[in-house]
């Protein structure tokens, strides 16, 4: 009998054991949090900064290069950001964004949050994402930054006639999704929706663009001109209230008032490239007397032998704009002033403060896809020797082509 209780004795002592060791508290060593922001009472508030840090917010993040750079220009133009620092930099990391446009903020963080969430609500931040960065950091993405300045604004670019058509045609469609992107229309609210066009559609047109402007001769900037400053490649109605006297009405005129045989009709503007009712009924009678091989031209861009202007594809208004602009560059002997001004006024009296914006648009156009292209061809060799090439080197650190 002694035995068994010594036996339930060890039983009873080494559950025991067990059970202290399993339950009883210990010490858990943890890490100290390391918080740096440090908290300051000021005669107006709290004020929250890093001693040694810079609070930095980010506007937005874009895969491709030109793109990107697009959008810093746009975005440090703007009147609520020229007097902060906006930098963009190319982001060393594998994941997320390859470049970032960034704006210095306020080192105290209730303030610069307050500012990036007023900059997201006006539409010049897509979201609001901050970071406390280091001196080193911040001297990196001025450098980056003035590397992109220095490449973009060099004046030795490539023409764009010297530039692949695919190329260019990656170049083109990077321009159309900026400048859609970019209208205030596609986020304030109006009669009409409006939405950025997509890549796919911004490549169809750009692809449109390069095959007219190569059938009629017509420079590509100057297209992507005109494109800008009428609709910035949206497809929105234009000229609602604009009307004018004919002497009779045709079957598809809308007609506002008649006195008499003369009829007052609309003349409204479609599509992208703005051209009114009564201009593309100029073009119908152009394109029927033109002696070119439409042919050569893509099925879908070829107009039809009769003119349906509320059934017009809008591949075909591509078409009446490049036809237009060629016949007025025709009869003005090839003076691009004169023909732009013309395409938004009319041969007698031609818009030359449109004709001036569109030569704006067109020489930015140049510079930057020109550029664009000057620093692909660095990347793919490295070995030439110009201003850009510790941009390209930059790039070729990311581990991908600068442009594809």
């Amino acid at each position: 009998m002694r035995v068994f209780w010594l036996l339930v004795t060890e039983i009873l002592l080494v559950l025991a054991s067990a059970f202290a060791y399993y339950y009883w508290p210990r010490h858990l060593p943890l890490p100290k949090p390391q918080i740096g922001e440090k908290m300051a009472y000021t005669e107006e508030h709290l004020v929250i900064l890093w001693p040694e840090r810079y609070l930095i917010g980010t506007l937005a993040e874009c895969e491709e290069a030109t793109y990107a750079y697009l959008l810093f220009d746009y975005l440090r133009a703007q009147k609520r950001l020229t007097s902060k620092q906006v930098m963009l930099t190319v982001a060393h990391r594998p994941s997320g964004g390859r470049y970032r446009v960034l704006v210095r903020l306020p080192d105290d963080l209730l303030s610069g949050v307050s500012e990036l969430a007023q900059l997201k609500a006006d539409h010049l931040a897509s979201r609001v994402e901050y970071a406390w960065i280091t001196s080193s950091e911040l001297s990196q993405a001025r450098q980056d930054t003035s590397l992109f300045l220095s490449a973009y604004n060099d004046l030795n670019f490539a023409s764009l006639s010297q530039i692949s058509s695919a190329e260019l045609q990656f170049y083109v469609r990077q321009f159309i999704g900026f400048k859609s992107a970019t209208d205030p229309r596609t986020w304030k609210k109006t009669a009409f929706a409006l939405s950025p066009v997509s890549v796919e559609e911004a490549d169809r047109l750009a692809t449109d663009i390069l095959a007219v402007a190569e059938f009629y001769g017509i420079p590509v900037d100057l297209f992507l001109g005109i494109g800008a400053m009428e609709n910035n490649f949206l497809s929105a109605p234009g000229d609602l209230n604009n009307a004018l006297w004919k002497p009779r009405a045709q079957w598809d005129d809308i007609v506002l008032q008649q006195k008499g045989h003369q009829v007052w009709i609309l003349n409204s503007s479609l599509g992208i490239w703005q051209i009114t009712r009564q201009s593309l009924r100029h073009a119908q009678q152009l394109f029927l007397a033109d002696q070119r091989d439409y042919s050569k031209l893509p099925q879908r861009l070829r107009p039809a032998q009769k003119l349906d202007l509320e059934n017009l594809p809008p591949e075909v208004l591509t078409t009446y704009a490049g036809l237009l602009l060629r016949d007025l560059l025709d009869h003005f002997a090839g003076n691009v002033m004169m023909a732009t001004g013309a395409y938004n006024g009319t041969m007698r009296h031609p818009n030359l403060r449109y004709a001036a914006g569109v030569e704006m648009v067109a020489r930015y156009a140049r510079r930057v896809i020109g550029n664009a292209a000057e620093l692909s061809r660095l990347v793919a060799s490295p070995s030439t020797m110009t201003q850009k090439n510790e941009l390209a080197e930059v790039h070729a650190e990311v581990a991908v082509p600068l442009e594809q």
